[in-house]
């Protein structure tokens, strides 16, 4: 990659490829940022260059929006770190693992990842909210370099699925859930005051908890379900509702969600509603591969836990190519949380090509699909002009194997609102997040410290 620098007129980024996230492609093409804004893009030379303008050719590779994850949980005690996701909840302090929130957030930004909607968490101290508010903060205050945030805050009732990451028998902190319509509503209201962007709710049971198959256990009434979405929409704040099941999804949908999480299951009733009403899936599908189930096994998950992940494993991947064959909106997402290894969002992309989409199709549902269904649609997701100047160069052409973007050496440039966080100048990779040359090993040899990871 080469780079000219003549002034501060601009910059002016040029590819073999361009991919602009509207389904076009441009061969030896140009995107042209003016401050933290798209000006251009399209083929070279299509419009003249102004004078002064820095100029970087990335020869060989494909330039992108940046990449989108609808659905994560920066929060979670990710396998990368711990040796034992389940003894960390109780020894780590949710003020460490916010250190660990804003790791892990770098991490996927270093892999091409500029956005993030982040599910948020739920430690024995209580609801994790006020942490990630932070982190986003600091990232946006530019004390750290991060991807955006999207910070979720949560509205479940007591018995809820999402409540159930923590042991059945493990003590509740204060106003972890609430029941009833104005309950909820009041929880809606002070996640929102603390600074959330958008709430998550639960209409079913799911896979990762113990004692019981809790998939098809209706979690919330259709009135508290209405009370939260409700009060969401009336505060301006869109809604995201887990919903493994057909029933959780058209409850969720009568309700107003703006997104249906999973999907393990569906029928032709609710793709019916999803196609009508327009409500975008995120089916996160990297959680159950056979790579990260491996990893949350020998990270600790218990053998009934095992076994209730194999069990959904196969209907999860039937069910999204139902919804993808019948035209349903799908946004990538990835639900990394304990498993796979955080910065492998990528392999979501890679799982939607094994299903049968085209490289472009997955392409599209981390960029224009994803921003559209967390609300961002204006602002990200393709290279149109007057949009933020989120985009990334990857060595190869991703359109035609999109197993590129999975590998750290193929990431030759990161640019959130035309700030090169990632950039490979041709000699040296240049990763401000890691400005005294951070050693990755150094966080790896911590994990046989203890068991959860940190040194004793």
């Amino acid at each position: 990659m080469s780079s000219q620098n003549s002034g501060n007129a601009g910059c002016l980024i040029r590819a073999d490829r361009v991919v602009d996230g509207n389904g076009n492609v441009f061969e030896q093409g140009e995107v042209f940022i003016e401050g933290s804004r798209i000006s251009h893009s399209g083929p070279r030379a299509s419009v003249p260059t102004p004078p002064g303008v820095r100029i970087m050719d990335f020869a060989g590779c494909t330039v992108l929006p940046g990449l989108i994850d609808a659905h994560i949980h920066l929060g979670a005690q990710n396998v990368y770190n711990f040796e034992n996701y389940r003894t960390a909840t109780f020894e780590v302090t949710p003020q460490l693992q916010q250190m660990y929130a804003l790791l892990h957030a770098q991490m996927c930004l270093e892999m091409g990842f500029t956005t993030l909607r982040d599910m948020s968490w739920v430690t024995p101290w209580g609801l994790f909210t006020d942490e990630m508010v932070a982190v986003r903060d600091a990232i946006v205050q530019g004390i750290y370099p991060g991807p955006r945030i999207q910070t979720g805050g949560w509205a479940v009732m007591t018995y809820a699925h999402l409540e159930l990451l923590l042991p059945h028998h493990a003590i509740r902190a204060p106003n972890t859930t609430a029941d009833g319509p104005w309950e909820l509503r009041k929880m809606v209201r002070d996640q929102l005051r603390r600074g959330c962007d958008f709430i998550k709710t639960c209409a079913s049971g799911g896979g990762g908890t113990d004692h019981q198959d809790a998939r098809g256990i209706l979690n919330l009434t259709e009135e508290e379900l209405d009370a939260i979405v409700d009060e969401a929409h009336l505060l301006g704040k869109h809604v995201a509702t887990h919903a493994w099941t057909p029933e959780s999804q058209k409850r969720a949908m009568r309700a107003g969600t703006d997104t249906l999480e999973h999907c393990v299951r569906t029928d032709d009733e609710a793709i019916e509603m999803m196609l009508e009403r327009g409500t975008p899936i995120v089916p996160t599908l990297a959680v159950r591969t056979e790579h990260a189930l491996k990893l949350v096994e020998q990270a600790g998950a218990s053998k009934f836990v095992m076994e209730n992940y194999r069990r959904h494993q196969r209907y999860a991947f039937e069910n999204f190519q139902k919804l993808y064959r019948a035209g349903v909106k799908i946004a990538l997402g990835t639900d990394t949380n304990v498993q796979p290894n955080m910065g492998e969002n990528a392999l979501e992309l890679e799982v939607y090509v094994q299903l049968g989409m085209t490289p472009m199709e997955a392409i599209l549902s981390a960029t224009r699909h994803a921003a559209e269904a967390i609300g961002m649609g204006k602002e990200i997701g393709t290279l149109d002009p007057g949009k933020s100047a989120d985009l990334i160069a990857v060595r190869g052409n991703v359109l035609e194997n999109v197993s590129l973007l999975r590998e750290k050496a193929n990431i030759e440039l990161v640019m959130r609102e035309g700030e090169l966080l990632v950039h490979n100048d041709g000699n040296t990779v240049k990763r401000p997040i890691f400005r005294n040359n951070w050693d990755w090993t150094r966080i790896g040899g911590a994990r046989a410290g203890g068991c959860c990871g940190v040194d004793r």
